[in-house]
């Protein structure tokens, strides 16, 4: 799937986790109406649950991996969850307290600011592609292999990432050293 389409399912899927954010915000924004950094947290967190549930299913379902339910949603929370949370706080006590912006523009306004990088997040570290990677060949082209390729000079090469590979006889000495101590 081209990045392009990717954004536009990411932006839909965004947006209907950005409603219910907002949703959730004046909600309990009439609940507690002195305390929209944790009215503001709690729907973040609403809306981040909202929205990985989409992304692994609608967005990034052609990355499933074999990681558990639980470790991919770590994973979001980590990338997208962390920038979403620090950022959209950080610009409302901005927005809301100093510039004194009305407190659902205010948040639409941080919503906004964090959806790049947490695109970025997500499609490389929390939705990352696996066995698709493009690894350039020696003459400058790109063909579609997956996993490590030797190099012509005995290096492994996945990617950028050359590793050397131990010889045999260093690896047996090793192993006879950890044995004896």
């Amino acid at each position: 799937m081209s990045t392009f389409i990717r954004w536009w399912k990411f932006n839909l899927v965004g947006a209907m986790g950005m409603v219910l954010q907002l949703a959730v915000l004046a909600f309990l924004d009439r609940w507690a109406p002195d305390h929209y950094l944790c009215t503001s947290a709690a729907a973040i967190e609403i809306a981040l649950l909202h929205n990985f549930v989409w992304h692994l299913h609608y967005t990034w379902r052609d990355r499933r991996d074999d990681s558990t339910l639980l470790a991919q949603l770590v994973r979001f929370h980590l990338s997208n969850g962390l920038v979403s949370m620090l950022g959209n706080l950080a610009l409302m006590r901005i927005l809301v307290h100093d510039a004194r912006i009305p407190l659902l523009v205010a948040n639409s306004i941080a919503i906004l600011c964090c959806s790049i990088v947490n695109f970025c997040l997500g499609n490389n570290w929390a939705f990352p592609a696996r066995g698709h990677k493009q690894v350039r060949a020696r003459r400058g082209r790109v063909s579609p292999r997956a996993g490590p390729t030797e190099g012509n000079d005995g290096f492994l090469e996945l990617g950028r990432l050359r590793i050397r590979p131990v010889p045999a006889r260093r690896l047996r000495a090793c192993q006879k050293i950890s044995r004896t101590t």
